[in-house]
């Protein structure tokens, strides 16, 4: 009897955390213990002062990411971790492009490459020009294939990042918790055994 295939997918996961030194290196250590590839990693400040998002791109089972994540958010740091499918989420990529601007001038039309492709020129110098442009990944993928001819000098992708489409927002769930439920005094790890009921988006 064959065995059914593993379906695999791109996840998300994001997780609210503190700012805290040597936290990033002890989440790329979950994955590396497991052998699962981090496709994308972007960390910036979120929508509440003084926490961070991580959005962290993986290929994998649902029920691989369910236990990463419930592994990240054992980190003392971390407040929640959520794991969406791309269909689940907004999300895009900025990507830059440098090409010899004597080529560009002679064989392709700036404003057509432009309009075509949703990019911008962000740089024009005598030697060469730095196109930018955003969107998913294949899209800034046929882009490549578009100023390869044209003497491609230099590409670089970012990291993605991403926004949960069906989502009240982890300020609003936090400041609905405190506002339901608050505290007389300040007490160290009050709400610790309450961390799902406080996060769930």
């Amino acid at each position: 009897m064959s065995e059914q295939p593993i379906d695999r997918q791109e996840y998300n996961i994001t997780a609210y955390t503190e700012n805290q030194i040597g936290l990033l290196n002890r989440i790329a250590i979950i994955f590396s213990r497991r052998k699962i590839n981090i496709e994308s990693l972007n960390t910036s400040p979120s929508e509440i002062d003084g926490i961070h998002r991580f959005n962290i791109v993986i290929h994998e089972t649902e029920d691989v990411v369910r236990k990463i994540a419930k592994q990240i958010e054992k980190q003392v740091e971390v407040l929640k971790v959520y794991f969406n499918t791309n269909q689940e989420v907004i999300w895009q990529e900025m990507a830059l492009y440098k090409v010899p601007t004597d080529i560009i001038a002679e064989k392709a039309s700036v404003e057509r490459l432009l309009r075509e492709y949703g990019a911008r020129a962000v740089v024009i110098r005598r030697d060469y020009t730095v196109f930018e442009t955003t969107g998913h990944r294949e899209e800034t993928d046929n882009l490549i294939k578009v100023l390869q001819p044209y003497g491609l000098i230099e590409f670089v992708r970012s990291a993605r990042i991403a926004i949960i489409k069906h989502s009240d927002g982890f300020n609003r769930k936090l400041r609905e918790f405190e506002r339901t439920e608050p505290g007389s005094e300040v007490i160290e790890n009050e709400f610790l055994n309450d961390r799902d009921k406080v996060f769930t988006m």
